[in-house]
């Protein structure tokens, strides 16, 4: 074999180290020589959306599920279009690989004025907008493309952040020396000191607790330490409460669950356990609005330890270059164990309930509502699904269900940027094609991205798609002016969309509970195609959580809530 590549056979390696095995984007001239070597790579498939802003979605679903992404975009148009994508997972700590294709160097150095640029003949002016919401960023240039890839791509997988290249397309097919050892990934050392003092203190407070709890952030996920997880919770026998944004992280019919924590919003018996408790472990926890009941948690710092990526805070002391995984793996052996699992089942999953996954019992002529709605679902949902909910009246109605056993569960509850969750399927869906995904996602969010059923269908995936239409943005309704004009959007016939996009797949439009029971017992009998259910329900009608929460948000923001 010889010892020699190109520059694109060089990254496309790489990406494949990193377990990526699927591009998403759209082709553009100035990408198209490294399209050329990528469609050609037995190791990889093209995945071809219908913008820039759906790949970017896509490959931030594909990274949840699959551990790291990868979009492929052209200068300037293309990558501003997947701008706010890549934002979204540099918020929420997921690992993109946005990669460019760019100007040629030879085009550069004629001077010329070339289309996709902003005439100003600055060719790093897209790579500097990135750099705010990227790990790590190269414009590549010559035979130093492969350290620099090497640079990026460690940073990014280490510090589970998105990272940017830009790839001239002169520079695709030039020969460097193929790679001569693995990619070397480093998510930091802890500092031998400051972990034993992290340890001792984290310890020596959960050790004089009486009834300490663990409280779980997505951050756990991010890092990749759910086992590790699992083993604290096994050794010491702990009770454990998520954060919203953590939701599904473990099973949530573990025997030591007691639900989701969201301040104020919570379940009452959850928040009573985890504020009153004399030890909190926090584990990955990122306190945003959303996760804190709009800021209305209660921790004690005197009782309270936080587990970071690379610190730790136990009370008042900061120990900076102690990573997660050591930590963990360093008190686990030296907690003794304690049964503090809650008597009989856990505790409910948010103020609004929801419900458990039992027998439901459909009223065939009643009009379909938030409330009876949601605990429908909570009984067709299996174990091992994938899950994905957008950030609106979907993320409120099923924020409160208990999950099955092995459910992957997806939503962006930090950017939360409107039709995110129909690329995030797409991409869920191509990194594990062999699992029933399901998607929730309101009227308004679906018409940003909804023409991405297409590109499922292209690819064989064969999703279940309900479509909340509730005529707009009942989100915003709740928060401020539930009758004002600007909330609605124009009406789609949505149940006929897999025939529009040529999906091969089916639709329904459904109105009361037995309409629902048939479009249900349809999707079992229809397994192999794509699936869309319009789920019709008043425009005000609002699952309870969401009402909740739109009180605390429009009391944040100064506005009295109608």
């Amino acid at each position: 074999m010889t010892d020699k590549t190109t520059v694109g056979g060089y990254l496309l390696s790489r990406l494949r180290e990193a377990g990526i095995r699927h591009v998403f984007g759209v082709p553009g001239d100035y990408n198209l020589a490294f399209l050329d070597r990528l469609a050609h790579d037995p190791g990889m498939q093209w995945v071809g959306t219908c913008n820039e802003l759906s790949a970017a979605y896509a490959a931030d679903g594909y990274a949840r599920v699959r551990g790291a992404g990868a979009i492929l975009t052209t200068f300037g148009v293309g990558e501003l279009s997947a701008i706010n994508g890549v934002a979204g997972s540099f918020a929420e700590h997921v690992p993109v690989v946005a990669i460019t294709g760019a100007p040629s160097l030879a085009s550069r150095r004629i001077g010329g004025l070339l289309h996709h640029t902003l005439g100003t003949g600055d060719f790093t002016v897209f790579t500097r907008m990135y750099e705010p919401i990227t790990a790590a960023q190269a414009h590549l240039t010559g035979e130093d493309a492969p350290r620099e890839i090497d640079r990026v791509l460690s940073v990014g997988l280490a510090r589970r952040l998105p990272v940017y290249l830009a790839l001239p397309s002169d520079l695709v097919n030039q020969q460097v020396d193929r790679a001569s050892a693995p990619l070397r990934i480093s998510d930091g050392t802890s500092d031998p000191a400051a972990l034993a003092e992290a340890a001792d203190a984290a310890i020596t407070l959960l050790e004089a607790a009486e009834r300490p709890v663990v409280l779980t952030g997505v951050g756990v996920d991010r890092a990749g330490l759910r086992a590790d997880l699992r083993t604290l919770l096994e050794a010491t026998g702990y009770s454990f409460a998520a954060l919203p944004m953590a939701k599904g992280l473990l099973e949530e019919s573990h025997p030591q669950f007691l639900g989701l924590y969201d301040g104020a919003l919570s379940d009452e018996g959850v928040r009573r356990r985890i504020e009153e408790a004399d030890g909190v472990l926090a584990i990955g926890t990122l306190m945003t609005d959303f996760n804190t009941g709009e800021f209305s948690a209660r921790l004690d710092p005197e009782r309270l330890i936080e587990v970071q990526g690379h610190l730790t805070h136990v009370r008042h002391a900061l120990y900076p270059r102690v990573a997660m995984r050591d930590l963990l793996r360093t008190i686990t052996p030296r907690l003794r164990r304690r049964d503090l699992a809650p008597p009989g089942s856990p505790a409910g999953l948010s103020r609004a309930g929801g419900g458990g996954n039992g027998r439901f019992e459909p009223q065939p002529s009643a009009p379909i509502t938030q409330a009876r709605f949601w605990p429908r679902i909570a009984a067709f949902l299996r174990e091992d699904d994938l899950v994905v909910a957008e950030a609106g009246t979907a993320i409120f109605g099923i924020i409160g269900l208990r999950l099955p056993k092995g459910v992957t569960f997806l939503s962006q509850l930090l950017w939360a940027s409107i039709g995110y969750s129909v690329g995030a399927l797409l991409g869920a869906g191509m990194a594990a094609p062999e699992r029933r995904a399901l998607l929730f996602v309101g009227d308004g969010a679906f018409q940003f991205t909804g023409q991405e059923l297409a590109t499922m269908q292209r690819h064989h995936l064969t999703p279940i798609v309900f479509v909340i239409n509730n005529s707009g943005y009942t989100t915003e309704r709740v928060i401020h002016g539930p009758t004002e004009e600007y909330h609605g959007i124009p009406p789609w016939q949505y149940s006929r969309l897999p025939e529009v996009l040529g999906t091969g797949g089916w639709g329904i439009r459904v109105h009361t509970e037995g309409e629902l029971e048939v479009a249900l017992a349809t999707v079992e009998r229809e397994r192999g195609r794509l699936s869309l259910i319009e789920v019709v329900v008043d425009p005000l009608d609002a699952p309870e959580a969401l009402r909740e929460f739109g009180k605390a948000a429009a009391a944040l923001m100064g506005r009295q809530s109608p």
